[in-house]
């Protein structure tokens, strides 16, 4: 069987297995993750805004081509027809950077000057009707191409005229274009620097640092979890970190709670075991004498007895289990139909509250129980229940001031609701402090007494989850109000078809 004084360091050696790094080596960490991340997502940002910027660049160079060669045709528009020199045409046309020059009127087209035009033209950009789409689809088309080929514009024209038609040669045009392109990418360079480091280091102060201190403290505690210095101490941070600090910081500080009960219940086994072996001794000689007594004549002796014998049996019951709360769980009730009242006034005199104990005139003991009321349950555990209780209100009344003594009572009352048997103690004492009720039923936690050790509450919450009831503070009564509800067990119809069958 294991030993109480096993549970905890069991516990222990679970918690104590050698923690990993923080970030295994080879791996990376959330910084790296963040700048790996980061690097690619600038980049993306930065091809989407030179697309566009290429695909502008060439327009407006175009445009640039368009309106250079309005301003020429109204000069070669205004000569009379054949009077402009061969020379001044070419000038003209240099001075735009085109092949030729063109613009229609109505029906009829005319060429208004040309230098060096080639027998065919080997793309036609239309200016007029030039959508996003085209747009960056031709400028890559021009980046991508290889020599010297040559493409005619058309634009609108001046003078109520069609529109203006301009040959150029690509291969400037896709020069600028590379120079604006190494330009941009020098400066978008200089930008994406500058934004990665903002960003990086925005997310890592906001994000990565506070994860890092959260692993860390998560693998500080890991090492040693009993100690209350490794509690993390939350920030004044209102979103989800904040939130996961405090969460953390409550949980390690409940965690830190639980071992230190855990530890204090072990050394309660390790006494407990220690002197176990005496004291079963004792007890036993107890009960020799006891048995003793039986036979002496005198009525007193015979009254208090029988009582005596009954509570040494008990006590010696609790000794070979070794203190029962410090099992593992307590032993299975053994249930059955019993009365109530009988317990309740084996509980008064147990408690020292009957008519000849030695206990305090002022407090008064009332009985409610309705009169034949039965309860499903194991009669032994019933009186341990009630027992810890009444015991607890006795002490409660006891520790007020000798001017709250006229008021003094305990009540007890018993009463059938449907298939569940409902018993209530209650007494008029000071009621049990907010601060002790969030953790009234956990051991070594309900008490505020000097000497109590927080375990009776405890073990009738036990005792009662194991017959399937419930136990809790009554709200809103003077004192302490404890309602205990433990329900029948159900029939088994086909036990009760095998008892009509032998009968």
């Amino acid at each position: 069987m294991t030993s109480p004084v096993d549970i905890v360091p069991q516990a222990s050696e679970r918690l104590r297995v050698e923690p990993s790094r923080v970030v295994p080596r080879g791996r990376l960490g959330l910084s790296g993750k963040l700048l790996l991340l980061t690097i690619p997502l600038v980049m993306i940002a930065e091809v989407l805004i030179y697309v566009p910027a290429i695909a502008n660049f060439r327009m407006n160079r175009l445009n640039d081509r368009i309106a250079a060669a309005n301003t020429a045709a109204l000069v070669l528009d205004a000569a009379p027809s054949g009077m402009v020199p061969e020379s001044l045409a070419r000038q003209i046309l240099d001075s735009i950077g085109a092949r030729a020059v063109a613009i229609k009127m109505g029906q009829q087209r005319r060429l208004l000057a040309s230098a060096n035009l080639p027998s065919a033209v080997d793309h036609d950009v239309d200016m007029r009707e030039m959508t996003a789409w085209e747009a960056i689809v031709g400028a890559f088309e021009t980046m991508l191409e290889r020599g010297n080929e040559t493409i005619r514009v058309i634009g609108p024209a001046p003078n109520g005229a069609q529109f203006i038609e301009v040959v150029i040669d690509e291969l400037p045009l896709r020069r600028a274009m590379y120079r604006f392109s190494g330009n941009l990418l020098l400066f978008s360079l200089g930008i994406a620097i500058l934004t990665a480091a903002l960003v990086y280091f925005a997310l890592h102060y906001l994000f990565v640092r506070p994860m890092h201190r959260l692993t860390a403290n998560l693998v500080g505690f890991h090492q040693n979890p009993e100690s209350s210095a490794s509690i993390i101490v939350p920030t004044q941070r209102g979103d989800e970190i904040g939130v996961a600090e405090r969460e953390l910081s409550d949980m390690q500080r409940d965690l830190v709670s639980m071992l230190h009960q855990k530890s204090r219940l072990a050394a309660l086994g390790l006494a407990v075991s220690k002197i176990n072996h005496d004291l079963r001794n004792l007890l036993a000689s107890s009960q020799l004498i006891s048995d003793q007594l039986a036979s002496v004549p005198e009525p007193r002796v015979q009254r208090f007895a029988p009582k005596l014998v009954r509570s040494l049996e008990r006590a010696i019951a609790l000794c070979q289990s070794t203190l029962s709360y410090g099992r593992a769980q307590e032993a299975a009730p053994d249930r059955r139909m019993i009365l109530v009242e009988p317990i309740v006034n084996e509980v008064r005199e147990s408690a020292g509250l009957g008519a000849h104990a030695a206990a305090p005139p002022s407090i008064g003991w009332i009985n409610a129980v309705e009169r034949g009321l039965t309860i499903d349950a194991d009669p032994d555990q019933l009186f341990r229940v009630l027992l810890n209780l009444v015991r607890n209100a006795k002490q409660a009344l006891e520790s007020q001031p000798e001017s709250d003594t006229a008021t003094q009572q305990i009540r007890i009352t018993g009463r059938r609701e449907g298939t569940v048997a409902v018993i209530e103690v209650s007494d008029t004492g000071p009621g049990v402090p907010q601060k002790a009720r969030n953790h009234l039923f956990e051991a070594f936690q309900a008490s505020d007494r000097a000497g109590g050790t927080g375990l009776g509450l405890a073990i009738a919450a036990e005792l009662v989850r194991a017959h399937g009831g419930d136990i809790h503070l009554v709200e809103g009564t003077i004192g302490a109000t404890f309602r205990i509800a433990i329900p029948d067990r159900p029939v088994e119809l086909a036990s009760l078809r095998g008892e009509r069958i032998r009968a």
